[in-house]
Formats: structure tokens, C-alpha cells, sequence
């Protein structure tokens, strides 16, 4: 199960992480996030020991969302370093999203 990020762990688990982050940015609302959400949940079980993985719902966490400029849902931002190094906008297959984590190794 993907991590619960908010603005009280972000720094730690994210920023802060020495392992490759994905953040999905979600909204129970969001019938495309609905989608991504399985598959989120599934990278975190394959990259357990390898990379952080986690959501950002953005109706509870709005200052997140726009300090990463997150304009549409779902969004998958790619982090490494603290930095976003890669993204995804919209629903993308497991394969895909898997690629992104698997570059940053």
C-alpha cells in the first residue's frame, strides 16, 4: 500500500529520501485517479525495499499541490535527490510508471 504523504511528512519521506520517490497527486473525485490508484498501490509492493512510493489526495493537501504546480489529476511527479526528475500526467499503464522508477536507479 502507497504511503499517505502530507505536508507534516513530505520533507521526510520525500525531500529528504535517499531512495527514488513517486508521488501520485489524487482526489477521491477523480475517476481517472480511480485507475491509477491500483497500480500505485502495486509499484509500492515491487519497490518496497528499492524506492518510496505515495499519494497526495489534493483535496486535503491543496498547499502541496500547488507548490508542485499540480494543475491536473491524476499526477505522478518522480522524485530523486529532492528533486522531481520526471513526470507523468494522466493514467498511464503499470509498465510505464515502473520505467520512470526503474531510470533512477
Amino acid at each position: 500500500m502507497a504511503l499517505e504523504l502530507t505536508t507534516a511528512n513530505f520533507q521526510e519521506l520525500v525531500l529528504n529520501s535517499d531512495k527514488p520517490v513517486l508521488v501520485d497527486f489524487w482526489a477521491e473525485w477523480c475517476g481517472p485517479c480511480r485507475v491509477v490508484g491500483p497500480i500505485v498501490d502495486e509499484l509500492s509492493s515491487d519497490f518496497a525495499d528499492r524506492a518510496v512510493v505515495g499519494k497526495v489526495n489534493v483535496d486535503a493537501e491543496g498547499d502541496l499541490a500547488m507548490q508542485f504546480g499540480i494543475r491536473n489529476i491524476p499526477t505522478l511527479l518522480v522524485f530523486k535527490g529532492g528533486q522531481v526528475v520526471d513526470k507523468q500526467v494522466g493514467v498511464a499503464p503499470k509498465n510505464v510508471l515502473a520505467g520512470k522508477i526503474e531510470a533512477q536507479f
